[in-house]
């Protein structure tokens, strides 16, 4: 998390000082006019030294706020998903490969996701143990790996042939975590599935559905149809 700082300078300050010892010397102070006058010279100079030692703004990267949540599993989650996403962001800004960095942002969203789930519902916490405890780590070990070499600067047959299996695999890795993510929906899915079919039997037994409404309008039209004497048909 990124907070921005902003240092004040003390010159305005120190200038404005000056200015009132000036006037103090020059002038006799015990007079009300030239009190006044000196305290209009002193804000003057001090805005005047605003507008050239002007505020400096720092933003710093300062570490989030621990999570409470009463959940001592949950909130160890919560704590080591946020150590990963930082990791992530590093590693993003550290590695020049471009197809690498967008793969480790992919990552990043998609874990961002996961935790933002089991977080809200913490009964989903075994759903993510291993993902937890194997997935996430072993995937920022190879990036850091990745990392490392990269950073060598030179293409030797350990170094070039690890960093390629590296790139191999990170595609079958954001694939994983899409599916992690999906998995986690996978009670909802099936909930809203049975509603869906009670639904749609519900609606064809009370004749709302449009299967039905179309079958009640064909038995209408043929209780209006008569034969004749002659085995012809009328539809009135």
């Amino acid at each position: 998390m990124k907070k921005t700082i902003v240092h004040r300078s003390a010159a305005p300050f120190y200038t404005a000082a000056a200015a009132w010892a000036v006037y103090a010397l020059a002038f006799p102070l015990y007079k009300v006019g030239h009190f006044v006058i000196a305290a209009v010279v002193t804000l003057a100079v001090f805005f005047v030294s605003r507008c050239i030692w002007k505020d400096k703004k720092e933003v710093i990267e300062v570490e989030p706020e621990p999570v409470r949540t009463g959940n001592e599993a949950l909130d160890k989650m919560i704590a080591d998903g946020q150590l990963a996403l930082k990791e992530m962001r590093r590693l993003d800004d550290a590695i020049d490969d471009e197809v690498i960095s967008g793969q480790i942002r992919q990552l990043e969203e998609l874990s961002k996701k996961i935790f933002e789930v089991v977080q809200q519902k913490p009964e989903k916490l075994p759903q993510i143990r291993k993902f937890m405890g194997y997935y996430l780590p072993t995937t920022l070990k190879l990036l850091n790996a990745y990392h490392r070499m990269d950073s060598q600067g030179v293409s030797g047959g350990n170094i070039g042939g690890t960093m390629e299996r590296v790139e191999n695999i990170m595609g079958t890795i954001v694939t994983a975590f899409e599916r992690q993510l999906d998995a986690l929906f996978g009670a909802e899915a099936l909930d809203i599935s049975t509603d869906i079919t009670v639904l749609e039997n519900m609606m064809a037994r009370e004749g709302l559905a449009e299967d039905a409404v179309h079958h009640t309008v064909n038995e209408e039209k043929d209780s209006k149809t008569e034969p004749t004497d002659g085995g012809i048909q009328l539809e009135l």
